[in-house]
This record gives structure tokens, C-alpha cells and sequence, in this order.
């Protein structure tokens, strides 16, 4: 079953570019590889030191392991000290995704 999160960080002041570019070097080309990742995207929130992420996995399992990967643990290294803290993450109950590939669009 589709599994689905919405993360919300918020960076020190004027952090947020330096953390994308963190992002782009550890998370972009580890996240394009997984399969488990059905969709992903990386927002700017309205807020200036405000980045959100909605990220939809095939299932709990795979979004699981990708925390485990070498390259989400050196994302972690580098990024901690960006951060004004611990993200806000909240776990979403798919319903319905037009991506699905499912005829009768079901997650």
C-alpha cells in the first residue's frame, strides 16, 4: 500500500539555499535511484527558512530502508547543523494518487 509523508524543516536564518544544495548533492540523485520512491517533491515554503517535502513511497517498508541508505545518513551529517531543529513530519493514508498506474486510481 501507498505510504505518504509531508515534511516540514525549518533552516537557521538564511540557511535554506545551503541546505538545498546539501540536499542536490546527497539526496536528488540517491532519491531519482530508488524505486521505492513513487514520487517525490522539494519545496520552498512561503516562509524564507522554510522547506517542505512531500515524499510517496510504495510502501512503509521501502521508506523504511531508504533511511538507512549511506546516502540519507551523510544528508544528516551535513544538514544537522543547518537546522533550527527536528523536522515536522506527517504521516499521510493515501487514498487516491493519480500517479497510481491503478485504472481505478486507487494508492
Amino acid at each position: 500500500m501507498t505510504y505518504a509523508l509531508f515534511i516540514q524543516h525549518k533552516t537557521l536564518p538564511g540557511r535554506r539555499d545551503a541546505v538545498e544544495e546539501v540536499w542536490r548533492r546527497h539526496m536528488l540523485p540517491a532519491i531519482a535511484a530508488n524505486d521505492g520512491h513513487e514520487a517525490y517533491f522539494y519545496c520552498f515554503g512561503a516562509a524564507p527558512d522554510t522547506i517542505c517535502a512531500f515524499q510517496q513511497y510504495r510502501d512503509r517498508e521501502a521508506a523504511a530502508a531508504f533511511l538507512e541508505t549511506p546516502a540519507y545518513a551523510a544528508y544528516l551529517d551535513e544538514v544537522s547543523p543547518l537546522l533550527s531543529g527536528e523536522p515536522a513530519v506527517t504521516v499521510l493514508d493515501v487514498q487516491w494518487s493519480k500517479g497510481s498506474g491503478r485504472p481505478d486510481g486507487a494508492a
